[in-house]
């Protein structure tokens, strides 16, 4: 099962690769631990999936149907905005330029391990997107984990 948390500062290098933290890296599924899919965010930011956990993902979408025009909307932005990468042998993947531009992202980062997913943030706009006072965290907690 894959369980990614925390944050993680890195930087991108010059070719625009960047290197997963050996805590994200030790999380990847071993038989699909060398693709990935990323994917423009509902945010400005990207999103990292191990392959297997995509595939969940690619099957709610796609198992939409082609006959609601609402449904083929979604399925349409949600796929083109989505590219597969290989992990190359030092751990390092190559960001699709048009991700680097949508994303905001220059050389450094903020990654996030949300679960079954990592995002990647600009380290500015992924401050934005944080709560700040711990009562309104608490209050959308009740709200959403309440029993």
């Amino acid at each position: 099962m894959t369980f990614f948390t925390s944050e993680y500062e890195i930087k991108l290098d010059a070719k625009g690769r960047l290197v997963l933290p050996a805590r994200i890296k030790a999380q990847l599924p071993d038989a699909d631990s060398q693709e990935l899919v990323i994917r423009r965010g509902f945010e400005q930011n990207l999103i990292i999936y191990p392959m297997v956990e995509f595939k969940k993902v690619f099957a709610k979408i796609s198992g939409l149907s082609e006959f609601n025009e609402e449904y083929r909307s979604l399925q349409r932005n949600f796929f083109a905005g989505i590219a597969t990468v290989e992990m190359d042998n030092n751990g390092r993947i190559l960001l699709p330029k048009n991700m680097l531009t949508y994303a905001q992202l220059d050389k450094d980062l903020m990654l996030v391990g949300m679960g079954n997913r990592v995002e990647v943030w600009n380290p500015t706009h992924y401050e934005k997107h944080l709560i700040q006072d711990p009562s309104e965290l608490s209050k959308l907690a009740e709200k959403h984990l309440m029993e």
